[in-house]
């Protein structure tokens, strides 16, 4: 796996062998290759791209087309033993909405999400007064599909209101990874350039 989806081999990590998993915005299916492959789980992924679910399915995974704000709902409760959200939350449309159906739909679920709280997102908005790109946030302010974008602390306030407990996270930033029982530090939410939770209710 490359080092590029880092976060990829930790979400890997949080799964339980041989259970049942759900990945919401599977892409083209590199994550449910790695699950299946090390955890043997059954999965099955969502993805809002055709194409996208082509290429899952041309490497004998399970996946089919569509729109996790509109048919998450279509899923039955506690239907899945873990329901993955990677780096896809800032792109959907109703943030709070797509928890609740995480979690009712999971035992469990793994979200991860970019740190717009990063320091060096946070340097490049004061100094150059633009929206910043970074390897993590790649696109121009007018063609992203992040729509909501939010740091660490934003997303455990989120969970709070919510009541979503917060089991684990893990924060990566150049490469280096550290865990924490629960939430993180405070430090957190400007050191790290991503952050995956492990979530229930």
């Amino acid at each position: 796996m490359s080092n590029k989806r880092i976060d990829l081999e930790l979400i890997t990590s949080l799964v339980d062998k041989e259970t049942r998993v759900l990945d919401i915005g599977c892409g083209n299916g590199e994550l449910l290759e790695s699950l299946k492959r090390r955890r043997k789980v059954i999965g099955q992924g969502l993805e809002l791209k055709q194409e996208r679910v082509n290429q899952c399915v041309a490497k004998g995974l399970s996946a089919i087309q569509g729109d996790a704000d509109r048919d998450l709902g279509l899923y039955p409760s506690q239907s899945f033993d873990c329901v993955i959200l990677s780096q896809t939350i800032q792109a959907t449309g109703q943030p709070k909405l797509i928890l609740n159906e995480l979690i009712r739909i999971g035992k469990k679920a793994i979200v991860s999400i970019p740190n717009f709280g990063y320091w060096k997102i946070r340097l490049s908005l004061a100094v150059k007064g633009k929206m910043p790109i970074t390897k993590k946030l790649s696109h121009n302010w007018h063609d992203t599909p992040n729509i909501h974008l939010c740091t660490i602390l934003d997303f455990i306030n989120l969970c709070e209101e919510l009541n979503i407990k917060i089991e684990k996270t893990i924060i990566l930033s150049s490469k280096k990874t550290k865990s924490y029982k629960g939430t993180p530090n405070k430090f957190s939410n400007l050191l790290s350039e991503e952050a995956i939770f492990l979530i229930k209710s």
